[in-house]
């Protein structure tokens, strides 16, 4: 048997390397259109703000490794031109000699990954303005920064990799600014969670101009202008073009492969496309959401690797090994915070006409008379009828990365927030409490699945009229630090002695610092003769965050249109 596959990285190297496991007498041969066949693209900012030191670092395999140690053809710097499915065929060209060629192939893998987006703008291609993709965009980044006086740099896109370039970029000692044409940052989150790292982005000195697009680029002696659509005007020595990717399916498309709804190459749950002999793997392809049973795309490298190995198994024992999708869980790490989600945000629930609830925790990384212990924030989605989890969102300090880890099986797995309740960790003081961020944030669902708390959200402050009762149950000396506008204060321990204060027959909207205190209060009332009492979910945090974030952007918005 000849296997070929086309596009090296994560899906194509992976499938290749299974292969060669599986079948040891195949012919393989990988065609690479780039110098590099297996890099750790995920570090690539890290390179470039001097935390990754030893470039070579970011290799997982050279060429000359990879064909000494699993017999595996590899032709870098090779682009496959065209696919002639009727024959078998492709057409290849190597692009150092400009030699072209056809290649037979019994089983052909495409991994072509994806491209960036690069909108046709007035003076786009000016010197100075790169995006950030591969090897070679890096080495050209690294080289300009080095080499020029670079003071300012513009980051256009506030996703993974615009995120962690900001940051590399300004800990090189760079002034930084970002701009995003959305209201947040990270899209696949839901804006609260999205506010908290906001907040803390700017607090490093990180410009973030939110609701903001790029109309031009403009050239002078001295340095770029970028301009805005608000005709603002921002100085910067270098540009890295962050607003996303998308499918390379040119090939897929040449070919007359299917491609479907998400405009990617369409494969079955066997990661076969439309034609029998060849399969598709990584950023390239499309497949079933698991929650919404939506097309989707997805451009992370855990996953693309895991396709890569069902794909060979499925080629050479048969399609055997169905692939089940991806819930894009994904971590990034932003200056001391770190953001995690998994599942499909709450925003996109509602787009896809799926009732759910949302629930938000605050809780210490660790025990709290244990030192160091640091905030984190978690936000889960579930459904109102079995409690089965949709997503799971944290931002914090530390111990974020094993949480999300715990919530994604849980979600995966299709599981409910009774898991979470239930969920048995390894309790010591330096690593967690006895009661475990996951168990909390599964003890409020359920809690609420039962209607043993009533809950409205920060956003939903304007259903408080003034027939109704806001009440902050924060100690006095917290209420006169800053509280909501026409609330009152009644501390929750004196909720019991002042409650013949309050009236029964109007609706009590319930508010302290992160919500537990608030749900206190709310049993206390609910069980002497209070019906109609609400607690604000994540409490005056979640909203003093979330509304200064709103506020920010609201007037932004002002100054455009001023």
């Amino acid at each position: 048997m000849k296997y070929i596959i086309v596009g090296a990285v994560a899906g194509g190297a992976s499938t290749a390397a299974r292969l060669r496991r599986l079948d040891e007498k195949a012919e393989i041969v990988i065609f690479e259109k780039g110098e590099f066949i297996s890099y750790a693209n995920c570090g690539l900012p890290y390179y470039i703000g001097d935390v990754i030191k030893d470039r070579n670092a970011l290799f997982v395999q050279t060429a000359a490794a990879f064909n000494t140690r699993f017999n595996i053809d590899v032709r870098t710097m090779t682009e496959v031109t065209a696919i002639n499915a009727a024959t078998k065929t492709i057409t290849a060209k190597n692009q150092t000699t400009g030699k072209e060629y056809e290649e037979s192939y019994d089983k052909l893998v495409l991994s072509p990954g994806a491209e960036p987006v690069r909108p046709p703008l007035p003076g786009i291609t000016n010197e100075g303005i790169f995006t950030l993709r591969n090897v070679s965009d890096t080495d050209y980044i690294k080289g300009y920064v080095n080499q020029k006086t670079v003071k300012k740099a513009v980051i256009i896109g506030a996703g993974f990799i615009g995120l962690e370039m900001a940051e590399n970029l300004h800990d090189i000692g760079l002034e930084v600014s970002v701009i995003e044409m959305g209201n947040q940052i990270l899209a696949p989150l839901d804006f609260p969670i999205a506010a908290m790292v906001q907040q803390h982005i700017r607090s490093k000195g990180v410009h973030l101009y939110l609701n903001s697009s790029v109309t031009a680029f403009e050239k002078n002696d001295k340095n770029l202008n970028v301009i805005l659509k608000s005709e603002e005007v921002i100085e910067a020595d270098i540009v890295i073009m962050s607003i996303g990717v998308r499918p390379d399916t040119r090939l897929a498309f040449g070919a007359g492969l299917k491609l479907g709804n998400a405009k990617g190459i369409w494969v079955n749950e066997y990661l076969q496309t439309s034609d029998p002999n060849i399969y598709a793997v990584g950023d390239a392809i499309e497949f079933t959401n698991p929650i919404t049973g939506q097309s989707m795309n997805t451009y992370l490298a855990g996953p693309a690797n895991k396709q890569g190995r069902l794909c060979a198994n499925n080629i050479v024992l048969g399609n055997k090994h169905a692939y089940h999708g991806a819930i894009n869980t994904a971590i990034v790490k932003v200056f001391d915070m770190t953001l995690a989600t998994a599942g499909t945000a709450s925003k996109h629930l509602t787009t896809a006409g799926i009732k759910h609830i949302v629930s938000t925790t605050h809780s210490g990384s660790h025990a709290g008379y244990y030192p160091g212990a640091k905030q984190m924030s978690i936000q889960i989605a579930f459904s109102p009828e079995d409690g089965r989890i949709y997503s799971a969102q944290i931002a914090g300090y530390d111990g974020v990365d094993k949480r999300i880890d715990i919530l994604s099986s849980a979600i995966q797995r299709k599981s409910t927030i009774y898991e979470l309740a239930e969920f048995e960790h390894a309790y010591a003081p330096p690593y967690s409490s006895a009661k475990d961020p996951i168990n909390m944030a599964g003890f409020v669902a359920e809690n609420i699945l039962h209607n043993r708390l009533s809950i409205f959200y920060w956003n939903q402050l304007d259903k408080v009229t003034g027939d109704d009762i806001l009440l902050d149950v924060r100690t006095k000396a917290e209420f006169e630090s800053g509280h909501i506008t026409n609330a009152i204060n009644i501390p929750v321990d004196s909720i019991r002695e002042q409650m013949n204060e309050l009236d029964k027959s109007k609706n009590i909207f319930i508010y302290c610092l992160a919500g537990l205190r608030g749900y206190l209060a709310q049993r206390m009332l609910k069980q002497n003769g209070f019906d109609k009492v609400l607690n604000m979910s994540g409490g005056y945090q979640l909203w003093k965050t979330a509304t200064t974030e709103t506020g920010l952007a609201e007037n932004k918005k002002k100054e455009a249109i001023i």
